[in-house]
């Protein structure tokens, strides 16, 4: 019996984008995996990296924008994101959205009254 390996197509990993919070400077990594596009957040240096997108492989989607469009836009808003929240935004947790939330409950208050 033969066994057969299956080859999976790996793309070299293109950077996207950096940004900074007080931990240091952060990268965020596309490459192409089997034909998707995979999006990474990595520290310059050592420490944890994540997996912020995967899943980018059409080229066109329902409203007609292309692919590119879509991640420039993911890259652009995550990086805002992750500055703002001085950390990598995928850590977002319930107790920033209660915050925001409440936030948003007093500004919308404030606004009516």
């Amino acid at each position: 019996m033969t066994s057969t390996t299956v080859e999976r197509p790996v793309a070299a990993r293109v950077e996207l984008q950096r940004y900074r919070i007080s931990t240091g400077e952060r990268v965020l990594y596309g490459q192409r995996v089997d034909g998707v596009v995979r999006v990474t957040d990595c520290p310059v240096g050592a420490g944890r990296a994540f997996l912020v997108q995967r899943g980018l492989e059409r080229d066109v989607d329902e409203r007609g924008t292309g692919a590119w469009a879509a991640l420039q836009g993911l890259v652009a808003d995550y990086a805002s994101r992750s500055e703002a929240l001085d950390q990598p935004a995928i850590l977002l947790n319930r107790e920033h959205l209660d915050a925001d939330l409440e936030r948003l409950t007093e500004y919308l208050s404030d606004e009516a009254s």
